[in-house]
């Protein structure tokens, strides 16, 4: 008796399938005028903006040195997040809140 192969999803195989963007992740949104400070007042997608304010935060030397997780808020920051220490991980939270 011969067996009949049977393909397998991508998934069970081991084969890679491309991941899609997700669009909402693409989607170019306009920043507040605090934020527009730091990353310029044109509409940008949410992924554009977290690295434009890394690039500005490690220009400054904004991350704490004894704790590189925190981020000292300087001047233009300080509006944009609120208080002048976060840590990296409520920094997107708080720049969603600039962003529409």
């Amino acid at each position: 008796m011969a067996k009949t192969a049977t393909k397998k999803p991508a998934s069970e195989s081991g084969e890679k399938t491309a991941r899609k963007p997700n669009a909402a992740f693409m989607k170019p949104l306009q920043p507040s005028k605090e934020l527009g400070e730091v990353v310029g007042s044109d509409p940008l997608p949410r992924s554009e903006v977290v690295s434009k304010i890394w690039e500005y935060i490690k220009k400054n030397n904004l991350q704490n040195p004894e704790n590189k997780r925190e981020i000292l808020s300087d001047d233009k920051l300080e509006p944009v997040f609120g208080k002048k220490k976060v840590t990296m991980f409520e920094m997107n939270k708080l720049l969603a809140a600039h962003l529409k």
